[in-house]
């Protein structure tokens, strides 16, 4: 996931952010502020909004997670009346569509949304999926607002309708080596990526970071985001005798990498990201996933503003816990339907001037802006630790998070 509290944040959470191999993304051209002519407008008395994510494989968890955060925030509407715009009430409609962790797949789900006349899109769960459906948004002038994907080159393109409700992989990644190094005592760090998007962004930013903290990396390995034998590397890397091994990919790989360290006798401190916290990790690590380390761009969901009702609304309605992310898609869903509000329009090219200058402190996650690039300014950091077979907080940096 950023991946941007949810194989959220089994995936966690990508290349939170890439499954599949992909190429770096290109840099791409500016684009206007405004929308095109051929941006779409709401239908009748419908406002059609896309949400994509992976439905299916192994992060199918926080795909869903997602997915059910926007559900909630479009019925949450719906029951109270739908949404005024210009005094004529409409009804939110999420259209859901799967684009399996797959670079290829989310372009052509992009393009289904074109299509399909959506009007913004909340999405997509991983870095790896976001960029390169980004550009098809753009070219069709319609918001883009991912609640997880946190590569820096996400909105580094230039793209106007690119938008994150997380804090990106630089600052993720320093705060994680910094915690390494100065709280957990590192000198020696090994480092394995699982060369996605995501994975990769995120150990090259704590590698330049855990350096820069006096640390050094005595060991870098790859894999893939579909591995689960990781043996080999780890045999390599026992020689080395690191002090803490980094691992930059998702739960699903992370938490047999965890239990296989065990195995071996490793004693070094086992760090993921936010593609680790996740209550999966946990079930597929067993009792192994004990004292390791991950974070979440962003509060801790117990001390979001509004965690409480949230929560327990998320829990009544689907009969599941949050894995990850589900606050940031329920978020992504009031801040677009903020700025419809404001523009009194549902057309992307007379919202989307809204949506960059938007401020808004009325979701559960916290106050919401973005900067220039449509990064959230003042993105939080938060550390746990599994202790007692559960996501312990260790420290929160950043953010407006309640002490």
């Amino acid at each position: 996931m950023s991946i941007a509290r949810y194989s959220m944040i089994a995936a966690a959470v990508l290349a939170i952010t890439a499954c599949g191999k992909q190429e770096p993304a290109k840099k791409a051209e500016t684009k206007p502020a405004s929308a095109p002519a051929s941006a779409p407008a709401a239908a009748g008395d419908t406002i059609k909004i896309g949400y994509a994510g992976p439905l299916t494989g192994n992060i199918a968890h926080i795909g869903k997670d997602l997915e059910y955060g926007a559900r909630l925030a479009v019925d949450t509407f719906n029951e109270a009346g739908g949404v005024e715009l210009a005094g004529k009430k409409m009804k939110l409609v999420l259209v859901a569509e799967d684009d399996q962790g797959d670079p290829k797949t989310a372009t052509t789900v992009a393009q289904r949304f074109v299509d399909q006349k959506v009007v913004g899109v909340v999405g997509h769960l991983q870095s790896g999926t976001s960029i390169p459906a980004s550009k098809i948004y753009s070219d069709a002038g319609i918001p883009q607002i991912t609640p997880s994907s946190t590569a820096i080159a996400y909105t580094a393109q230039g793209y106007k309708t690119t938008f994150r409700l997380i804090a990106n992989d630089a600052q993720q990644g320093k705060v994680l080596a910094e915690y390494a190094v100065k709280t957990l005592k590192a000198k020696k760090v090994a480092i394995i990526d699982d060369r996605t998007a995501y994975g990769q962004g995120l150990a090259d930013e704590f590698e330049k970071a855990a350096k820069a903290a006096g640390a050094t990396v005595v060991k870098r390995e790859f894999t893939n985001d579909k591995e689960t034998d990781f043996n080999s590397i780890l045999t390599s890397i026992k020689g080395t005798q690191p002090d803490l091994i980094f691992y930059g990919g998702l739960d699903a790989q992370g938490a047999p990498l965890k239990k296989q360290a065990k195995k071996l006798g490793i004693k070094a401190t086992l760090m993921g990201a936010d593609a680790w916290q996740t209550p999966e990790f946990i079930k597929l690590a067993g009792a192994d996933a004990e004292g390791a380390y991950a974070s979440i761009p962003g509060q801790p969901k117990e001390r979001m503003p509004g965690s409480k009702e949230f929560l327990a609304k998320f829990k009544q309605k689907f009969n599941t816990e949050v894995q990850l992310y589900a606050p940031n898609s329920y978020d992504a869903v009031l801040v677009m339907v903020e700025a419809m509000k404001k523009a009194g329009s549902s057309e992307p090219a007379k919202y989307l001037p809204e949506l960059a200058k938007v401020s808004y402190s009325g979701g559960v996650t916290g106050p919401i802006s973005f900067d220039a690039k449509g990064d959230i300014k003042d993105g939080a950091i938060t550390i746990y630790q599994v202790k007692n077979g559960k996501w312990e907080i260790m420290e929160v940096v950043g953010g407006a998070a309640k002490k």
